[in-house]
């Protein structure tokens, strides 16, 4: 069975996904891989702003705040 991706802002708080894509351009996208947001990165989503947006991911033992327009860039495979 072929596991689904789907934008990082979806997963579930609590939840672990495995980054296998990314599809934003230039600056954004050198942010993400400065982050360490590469393909195989696990990515764990912790909570969400009282707004709803920003939500915080531990990616590579750091804790980031990504908006939802830079996470739905993000394509993950859910793990847990």
């Amino acid at each position: 069975m072929e596991n689904i991706l789907m934008p990082l802002n979806l997963i579930p708080i609590g939840s672990i996904a495995k980054v296998k894509e990314l599809t934003s351009q230039g600056i954004s996208r050198r942010r993400m891989l400065d982050l360490g947001l590469v393909v195989g990165t696990e990515v764990e989503s912790l909570r969400k702003s009282p707004s709803g947006d920003p939500i915080a991911y531990e990616i590579r033992g750091a804790v980031i705040a990504l908006r939802s327009e830079e996470a739905c860039k993000i394509l993950v495979e859910l793990m847990q």
